[in-house]
């Protein structure tokens, strides 16, 4: 690792050679994105599949093993010093969690679905630009930015595990909150909120509107629209997206997406892969 804190680099191979068992004296992130490709961790062997977070501590031997050389092997990898990690630990055991589990119970793969990981992708490639920028700003909205992806990981593992949580213990705004978010991809409407919350249609609707300023069908449109153009931040294909999404039909996410920024899902991937190439070109990546 080069620099004192942390590092993130891209990572696209299709022809790389064995990679020996080694060992860092740093966490080693890896977001996968594709490939045929197993990592050997303490012995342990993993089929990685894309979306998949691995964290490798400090001093545990590991290697990736190519299967199918045809095929790139494209991964982010982020670096972190154990300052730093214990630095953000002292803040909050919130920003350890992952780490504290992995090095606990020697578990260090971590699957996530599609929505899952297009948003830390998307969280990663504002990091990348960041980095490679010249903005004003730029180191404090560096450290903003690899903290709020350190929280972001830990909290999806954290819920991951923690499925028992019931929702009794949750605000009515809470629990809304929480399935949308769980069923963006699905067909929503008030009422299958109310039954799955056992809550009154009338009185969701009423109490949500006069407390946020929208309806609940106006969030769920922003919700599914900002899960859209962050997915198109990262990189996944506009044809795929927003059925993802839950839009029914091209022309009504079309028309709504561009109400919404004023530009369309197409000059929103091309602005953003402009910025990208920019940044993994600046990074020597690309």
């Amino acid at each position: 690792m080069l620099s004192k804190d942390f590092e993130l680099y891209y990572y696209s191979d299709y022809h790389l050679t064995k990679v020996e068992n080694h060992t860092h004296d740093y966490y080693e992130f890896y977001f996968f994105l594709e490939g045929n490709v197993t990592m050997e961790i303490s012995g342990e062997e993993y089929h990685l599949k894309a979306g998949d977070i691995v964290l490798i501590p400090p001093n545990v031997a590991h290697h990736a093993n190519i299967l199918d050389r045809k095929l790139p092997y494209r991964r982010f990898v982020f670096w972190l010093s154990r300052e730093y990690a214990d630095q953000l630990v002292a803040l909050s055991f919130a920003y350890g969690y992952l780490m504290d589990e992995v090095e606990k119970k020697n578990n260090y793969v971590f699957s996530t679905n599609p929505i899952i990981f297009n948003t830390i992708r998307t969280k990663v490639f504002h990091l990348l630009e960041e980095i490679y920028s010249e903005r004003f700003g730029k180191a404090a909205e560096i450290s903003l930015c690899v903290n709020e992806l350190l929280l972001h990981i830990n909290r999806i593992v954290y819920e991951q595990q923690h499925t028992e949580r019931t929702e009794c213990g949750q605000s009515l705004y809470e629990q809304i909150f929480n399935y949308v978010d769980d069923h963006l991809g699905e067909e929503l409407s008030l009422s299958q909120i109310s039954a799955k919350l056992f809550v009154n249609k009338y009185y969701i609707s009423h109490i949500f509107k006069e407390n946020t300023g929208m309806s609940i069908h106006q969030y769920i449109t922003k919700k599914r629209l900002d899960a859209c153009y962050n997915a198109i931040k990262s990189g996944a294909k506009i044809t795929e997206i927003y059925l993802m999404y839950g839009f029914k039909d091209y022309s009504s996410f079309y028309r709504s997406f561009k109400k919404e920024y004023g530009i369309s899902p197409k000059e929103c991937r091309e602005l953003e892969l402009k910025k990208q190439i920019l940044s993994l070109t600046k990074s020597g990546y690309c």
